[in-house]
């Protein structure tokens, strides 16, 4: 089939199927290996249909729904991922599986075997922006993995998905950790001081704690040996 991928995530796993898309996001990160529409939120849509996908893979959170409706108008068809917790990601990754033309049995490959949900640990600071601080909220990918992990958020009440709330706040809201991801905003040890000022900080791998898919299986396992350690 010709796919065309518009989210890193499912770029990554549609590539671990051996299913070559014929054009993918220029955050998919796989160099000049394959031809690039745009981003995720600015696609090329002419380019898109010059393509005559089969198949245009988007997901509701990073893509936008004006781009969508106008790939539909323009007799394009389209497969949205809806992926809001760890639970999502077998029968999600199935559906995927499944309009791309592989064994639904991938996708339920992708599902993350856990243990029984362990006690909370820590309360996480988990910045993903500044200017403005940004950082994750309970209903969310990356909150639901964490849990897992015994770690719960400091806006983990906040049915925002990304509230604002600056590392001033979180140390009032009782964070016990930072965990400061390398995406989508790239936090390094040159932030360490500001963001030790509110509880001690491990730097993670961005791509584990978001990306959902093949990866995540795998890292679970990785983040999982990081918090332990």
């Amino acid at each position: 089939m010709r796919v065309v991928s518009l989210v890193p995530s499912a770029s990554e796993t549609l590539l671990a199927w051996e299913v070559e898309p014929v054009a993918v996001t220029k955050f998919c990160e796989l160099g000049d290996r394959y031809p690039t529409v745009g981003g995720t939120k600015d696609p090329d849509l002419d380019a898109i249909v010059a393509l005559r996908p089969d198949v245009v893979v988007m997901c509701d959170q990073e893509n936008r729904r004006p781009d969508a409706d106008a790939l539909i108008e323009r007799g394009v068809a389209i497969h949205v991922i809806r992926i809001a917790a760890l639970a999502d990601v077998g029968p999600q990754m199935a559906a995927m599986a499944k309009a791309v033309g592989v064994d639904e049995s991938f996708g339920w490959a992708c599902a993350a075997t856990v243990d029984p949900l362990p006690e909370i640990r820590h309360v996480a600071f988990v910045p993903i922006w500044k200017r403005p601080w940004m950082t994750i909220g309970g209903p969310t990918y990356g909150g639901s993995l964490l849990r897992a992990l015994g770690i719960s958020l400091v806006a983990n009440e906040n049915d925002d998905r990304y509230p604002t709330i600056d590392p001033d706040q979180a140390r009032e809201l009782g964070a016990s950790i930072v965990l400061a991801p390398t995406e989508p905003y790239p936090f390094a040890e040159r932030h360490r001081t500001v963001l030790e000022s509110v509880a001690p900080t491990l730097f993670v791998d961005g791509q584990d704690l978001f990306w959902w898919g093949v990866r995540t299986p795998a890292a679970l396992r990785r983040l999982r040996v990081q918090l332990n350690g």
